[in-house]
């Protein structure tokens, strides 16, 4: 029986998963990993760090299952996408102290966005029309503008997963997944568009054929260099020449692990509920809708078309709405003596009653960090209305249910974004952490009024990058086989009839909020 290493970077934390040939998990282990949150909604984290946590959840997985290192065939990264500065050579080129990236939810260049949007490029059709400060030509843009030294000093620009596959391999090739979804490449076309480059005030990054952001575009899977370098190997604890497959990002690595259940990729909305939330729908073809982000070619399915929505602060806006309440340090005192985090144990706390009684006058827009789609704002704040006097658990309880609720409606409203250009869905396929409860599967079901459908693997973006290796290696001859062969669908929940009507509701409010609060922000 030969093995898979699944690597997931998050935003807190580094996660390696042993996977068998058939997708079933071996053994998993998680190690945290340092992030600096400064003002201006600057967000860094360092690459060193990373990696040795990366290293260390690997060793710890493959002690957990038990399983010989020697029987590892292959290994596959996802992270989440975010900008890494190397000196030359491949050292870390700190923007300050240790610090050499800036993390996806950094909005440090939301200006520089808004002027690479002002110009209004051809490039942009293939991001919804709108670029957001999340993606690299931003950031890129406020590093020469505000740290020329550094800028000028980089040998190379990574996202965070080619990172940690160059890492592994030593090979500099981008996966077509990052590069296409957060750095414009044109993957339809299989090039770069230099007048892009040029138009925005970064034309040096288009010398040498884009040595410094990536010459060499590879499928997801692909397998890089000649495996493992020695010290990689002996890092991780794994054979040297073990095949690494370029990879994917984090969401997009849930999504490959949860959309081919239905043995058809495109009837599944992919979403991803953990800090941010992300939606993947695949089409056949290619879908423009204003305010989501794509159409991306081969972005996650190779040879098919992706659109990718969701928002900036999913699992990180329940957290920072709910720490506002006064009863929320007992809250987290509780619940930490119970176990579990503090959304987990509010949840519990539902029992068998009926939410939209629970959240009865309380209202919730939860875009603490702008709205990613489908308005594509990324100065929108959140919204609290409701409130009154009680200070008490089930006054912070309710505040909780209308957060989750708050969120089921964008999603709503993004389903229907993608359904009116032609992207149409039959089911969501949920992975993250933040979904694993069934109260939270049940709230989007009533919220969307889709099915959700939950994966058999409690890790499915393991799964996806163990299928990564799975392509690497060979186990597997395409995606396709790859999904087919290592996920199943488990518990899929149904939305129910009477709370759908309710919520609509609901949602009627939510959206009179949303743009009372999009007209205060403009």
């Amino acid at each position: 029986m030969k093995h898979l290493v699944g690597i997931d970077v998050g935003t807190g934390s580094a996660r390696a998963g042993v996977f068998d040939e058939a997708g079933i998990l071996q053994g998993s282990a998680v190690q945290a990993i340092a992030i600096w949150k400064g003002d201006g909604n600057r967000v860094e984290q360092s690459s060193d760090d990373i990696w040795s946590a990366v290293c260390q959840a690997v060793r710890g997985a493959v002690e957990a299952s038990g399983v010989d290192p020697s029987s590892v065939a292959g290994i596959g990264f996802d992270a989440t996408c975010s900008l890494v500065l190397l000196a030359e050579g491949g050292a870390p080129l700190p923007i300050r102290e240790n610090r050499n990236i800036i993390v996806w939810m950094d909005h440090r260049a939301t200006e520089q966005a808004a002027r690479i949007n002002a110009l209004g490029h051809p490039v942009l059709d293939y991001v919804g029309g709108v670029i957001s400060p999340e993606m690299e030509t931003p950031k890129l843009l406020w590093l020469k503008e505000n740290a020329p030294d550094i800028y000028d000093a980089a040998w190379q620009f990574m996202d965070l997963t080619d990172f940690l596959t160059w890492k592994a391999s030593g090979d500099l090739a981008r996966s077509v997944c990052t590069v296409t979804c957060k750095w414009t490449y044109l993957a339809h076309e299989g090039r770069w568009d230099a007048g892009y480059f040029e138009k925005i005030g970064l034309s040096d990054l288009s010398r040498d054929d884009f040595f410094r952001i990536g010459s060499r575009v590879v499928p997801a899977g692909t397998a890089l260099g000649h495996g493992l370098t020695a010290e990689a190997a002996d890092r991780l604890g794994l054979p040297e020449g073990t095949p690494v497959g370029a990879g994917l990002i984090d969401a997009h690595a849930g999504g490959l692990g949860t959309v081919g259940t239905a043995g058809d990729p495109t009837r599944d909305l992919a979403y991803v509920f953990g800090t941010s939330s992300c939606t993947m729908t695949t089409t056949a073809a290619p879908s423009f809708v204003p305010g989501v982000w794509g159409p991306y070619h081969s972005a996650m399915v190779p040879g098919m078309w992706l659109n990718e929505g969701g928002q900036s602060a999913a699992g990180a806006a329940v957290d920072q709405l709910i720490d506002h309440h006064p009863y929320a340090p007992d809250a987290h005192r509780l619940a930490k003596a119970a176990g579990q985090s503090l959304p987990g144990w509010l949840a519990d706390r539902v029992g068998g009653r009926d939410v939209t009684t629970l959240v009865d006058g309380v209202h919730v827009v939860p875009e603490v960090l702008g709205n990613r789609a489908p308005h594509a704002d990324p100065h929108r704040r959140a919204t609290v209305m409701g409130l009154g006097m009680d200070r008490g658990p089930d006054s912070l309880l309710a505040l909780y249910l209308a957060t989750l609720c708050g969120l089921g409606y964008g999603l709503r409203q993004i389903i229907a974004a993608q359904a009116a250009a032609g992207a149409k869905v039959d089911r969501i396929a949920i992975s993250g952490g933040a979904g694993r409860h069934p109260l939270v599967r049940q709230i989007l079901a009533d919220t969307t009024g889709k099915p959700v459908v939950a994966p058999e693997t409690d890790e499915p973006v393991l799964l996806g990058s163990a299928m990564l290796g799975a392509l690497a290696c060979g186990l597997r001859k395409d995606a396709g086989d790859a999904m087919r062969g290592m996920s199943r669908a488990g518990v899929i929940t149904h939305p129910d009839a009477a709370a759908i009507q309710r919520h609509d509701e609901r949602f009627a409010v939510f959206e009179a909020l949303q743009a009372l609060a999009a007209r205060a922000t403009a």
